[in-house]
């Protein structure tokens, strides 16, 4: 691949990243990227002219990062999508709805979509189907079907196939699921998460039997023995569910533990928190998540993502004037906000089904990139007190800001349609914003019903100079990263953590302050600590990986996933080296595909 000279690229690693996933035919530079973007962005505006112009300054200088499809496709002549994840329908449990569902994630991940799929519908191994009589599979064995479909897709040269699968703690294939990934040569297309309960928290907490159940009326006449009411996917309220199997939820929960522990996953979603903070939680119901877990969504729900690079806010780095420029930020969000609005219209879709509830609602998720080296710029350790209230002022900003734009927005353009003004206010984020939020609601609704999400933004950080990647601590201050750009080339290259280079160019090669920190160095506590405060005013929800060290006490690491619960996040994810996975980052050498980064 040739090089092309003259763009403003903070690293090499910025151009390759651009050239291989971002350029469109003809491009010479970023900035004609830039203009692509920001004409077909402002392309759906009454005003065209006047918003290009806005959102070309926007994302110059890598202050706005749209999501990658965003990047990647608007204004290019073919069929994408500009949305990044989509979550699926529900699974019928039939070979006809399996099928169906398989293939209408193959149509969206051929889009560029990645998907997640909840597989609860599913009957358990070994039951027998009322209607039909054979005998089921399980969802797992399902699973492998779909991991080579996606596996088949990636091949062909499309974007990654990344795969969310989630399985609820009360189903009673959960145990096989949480196993499926101790061998690292299967379902490697997939990230798993367990959607957990309150009342099976309850009962872990009790050391309480835990009953497996499914949904009576897909089982044949006398399986299982007794009956629970429970909320199940597919189904519109509480349904009649047979106990086939009853454990100690305990040893269920450790059992989830020790695979985490051992292989990184599954993951855990906290699904009744999710369902009771969600904004809709009138008109849907969530049962699984997108690929990375900031979104959790309804059947067919998506969402288009950008975030806000706090580096290039970062005012006198490194002196005693150091400030991060919060007015800027709050000016620069109802910009923002317009911008993944009008995303909503020009995109495509996949599915119609998309299309319909991508309007209905119009989600998008406005985050943020770069706190820990803008936390390290202003001298602040991510561990500290200093450190999280500004980080919660940030986000706070941000937060007030993308519902005052949403708001004025619906006055000029319309309210979302499953808008109902009675009672959208009374949800639990929105009765907490402030009271000039809740009356401007009142009096003129919201364009987007969601405005809020922290996305792992992989490789539209390393675009932008490798800037600390969402709220993730810096991984390394400098390593070699190997690129697989496409079919068999390869390319070795040096990064830097733009925070540490700086410092090394003003000071030279002495010891490190230590406000310098990694990954690795900080605690799980502090991870989950900083997640909890974002997550105050994150509407959606955070992509976040706690990095365990290896030789971290498993009783420890248990309790990791119980303090994650009480602080009110909305799932964990953790990651510790081991012989199954590796290590997440080497830094002499860091192998990754670059087509499977998040973004």
């Amino acid at each position: 691949m040739a090089a092309v000279t003259g763009a403003p690229f903070p690293q090499e690693i910025s151009r390759i990243v651009w050239e291989s996933k971002y350029r469109a035919p003809g491009e010479a530079d970023i900035r004609e990227t830039w203009r692509r973007v920001a004409q077909a962005v402002a392309s759906v505006e009454v005003e065209p002219a006047l918003w290009q112009d806005r959102f070309l300054d926007l994302l110059a200088d890598f202050k706005f990062l749209p999501g990658g499809r965003i990047l990647a496709g608007a204004g290019i002549r073919r069929q994408v999508t500009l949305f990044n994840c989509f979550a699926m329908g529900p699974m019928e449990d039939s070979l006809d709805g399996i099928f169906e569902a398989l293939k209408e994630g193959a149509l969206t991940m051929q889009q560029g979509g990645g998907v997640g799929y909840d597989f609860s519908t599913l009957r358990p191994r070994g039951t027998r189907a009322e209607s039909a009589g054979t005998v089921a599979s399980g969802p797992v064995s399902f699973m492998h079907i779909f991991d080579v479909g996606c596996a088949v897709l990636l091949s062909t040269g499309s974007r990654r196939g990344a795969m969310m699968a989630t399985l609820r703690c009360d189903h009673p294939d959960v145990e096989e699921f949480v196993e499926a990934k101790r061998d690292p040569q299967v379902l490697r297309n997939f990230n798993l998460s367990v959607t957990v309960s309150d009342a099976f928290m309850a009962a872990v907490e009790q050391d309480s039997d835990w009953p497996l159940v499914f949904p009576a009326e897909q089982l044949t006449p006398g399986c299982g023995e007794g009956s629970v009411l429970r909320d199940w996917p597919g189904y519109d309220k509480p349904v009649p569910c047979r106990i086939l199997k009853t454990v100690r939820a305990r040893q269920l929960w450790d059992r989830i533990m020790h695979a985490t522990y051992e292989v990184a996953e599954p993951g855990v979603l906290f699904l009744d928190r999710i369902n009771r903070l969600n904004n809709l939680h009138y008109c849907e119901r969530i049962h699984t998540t997108n690929p990375c877990s900031e979104l959790p969504l309804p059947p067919y729900g998506a969402c288009d993502l950008g975030s806000i690079n706090l580096v290039r806010f970062v005012r006198e780095p490194f002196s005693d004037r150091a400030r991060l420029d919060l007015d800027a930020i709050a000016a620069l969000v109802p910009v923002a906000v317009r911008f993944l609005d009008d995303v909503i219209d020009l995109s495509g879709f996949p599915l119609e089904k998309q299309r319909r509830r991508a309007r209905a609602t119009r989600r998008i998720g406005l985050g943020l990139t770069g706190l820990a080296d803008t936390l390290i710029f202003l001298g602040l350790h991510y561990d500290s007190d200093a450190a999280r209230r500004l980080a919660e002022k940030v986000m706070a900003t941000i937060c007030h800001a993308a519902y005052r734009a949403s708001i004025a927005l619906a006055r000029e353009k319309g309210a979302f349609p499953l808008f109902e003004p009675r009672v959208y206010p009374q949800g639990p984020f929105v009765a907490r914003l402030p009271q000039d939020i809740r009356d401007g609601i009142a009096a003129h609704g919201l364009r987007n019903s969601h405005l809020l999400a922290i996305a792992p933004t992989g490789s539209i950080s390393l675009l932008a100079g490798n800037v600390s990647s969402g709220l993730e601590p810096v991984f390394a201050w400098r390593y070699q990263r190997r690129l697989q750009l496409g079919g068999r080339e390869c390319r070795l290259v040096e990064v830097t953590d733009p925070a540490w280079s700086l410092w090394r160019r003003r000071y030279g090669d002495g010891a490190l302050p230590d406000f310098f920190v990694t990954a690795t160095e900080l605690s799980p506590e502090a991870h989950l600590a900083m997640q909890a405060v974002l997550q105050r005013h994150v509407d959606s929800a955070i992509s976040k990986t706690i990095h365990i060290p290896e030789d971290y006490p498993f009783e420890a690491f248990r309790d990791v996933y119980h303090r994650a619960y009480e602080l009110g996040l909305k799932g964990c994810t953790t990651y510790r080296p081991n012989p199954v996975r590796g290590s997440v980052l080497v830094t002499e050498r860091h192998c990754c595909d670059i087509d499977r980064e998040g973004d």
